[in-house]
């Protein structure tokens, strides 16, 4: 099976447990949306989660890094996933700073100087890599690298490389519609009513 064929199934396997639906959704932002992804539900799904894992690879056998860094806390049992599937050592920063303890604003083993590749679930602006990003850097890590299961092509690409950072989708939402309309595995309506949300502005 071709990097693209084992990723149009993973596509498949979304869809199929519901991390992906169609329909009428209202966004945080208060907009109504006909596409809802909910990347969380994928730890109710072992073997998609060893699917994703397996996805994930092909991109980071590309790039240079010392450790995988997950983003809380979606992207845990991603980057958890793709560390036993990669055999990557794996760290990541905390939401919340402890209080107590070590008080680490980092989990995991690392040092000063080494590279952290950060491994999340979507990209929809960027905002919250930032954040990640700013305190891997303040722990003495070097970030270039985003990876992500899925791309909402929304400007988090654009704001990164501005920024100076690269992201990598295992997933783009255009390349699943695509693939979806071609199947016959969503109604055209609703690809067409996606697209055009989509690509309206703001």
């Amino acid at each position: 099976m071709s990097n693209q064929e084992q990723f149009l199934a993973l596509a498949d396997s979304l869809l199929a447990a519901g991390c992906i639906k169609f329909g009428e959704f209202t966004l945080k932002s208060g907009l109504k949306s006909p596409i809802y992804i909910d990347l969380r539900r994928i730890i109710s799904y072992p073997k998609l989660l060893e699917q994703i894992g397996a996805a994930y690879l092909p991109i980071l056998e590309k790039l240079t890094f010392d450790r995988l860094a997950g983003l809380p806390y979606a992207a845990i049992p991603i980057a958890t996933a793709v560390s036993l599937a990669g055999n990557y050592p794996m760290i990541y920063p905390r939401k919340e700073v402890k209080t107590y303890g070590t008080k680490a604003e980092i989990e995991g083993e690392f040092h000063p100087g080494e590279t952290a590749l950060i491994i999340d679930d979507l990209a929809t602006t960027g905002g919250s890599k930032f954040e990640a990003i700013e305190k891997l850097t303040g722990a003495g890590l070097i970030v270039h690298d985003v990876v992500v299961l899925v791309d909402r092509q929304s400007g988090a690409k654009e704001s990164l490389e501005q920024a100076g950072f690269h992201l990598h989708a295992v997933l783009t939402i255009s390349e699943m519609l695509d693939y979806w309309e071609t199947s016959g595995k969503v109604a055209k309506e609703k690809i067409t009513a996606t697209r055009e949300f989509l690509n309206s502005p703001g």
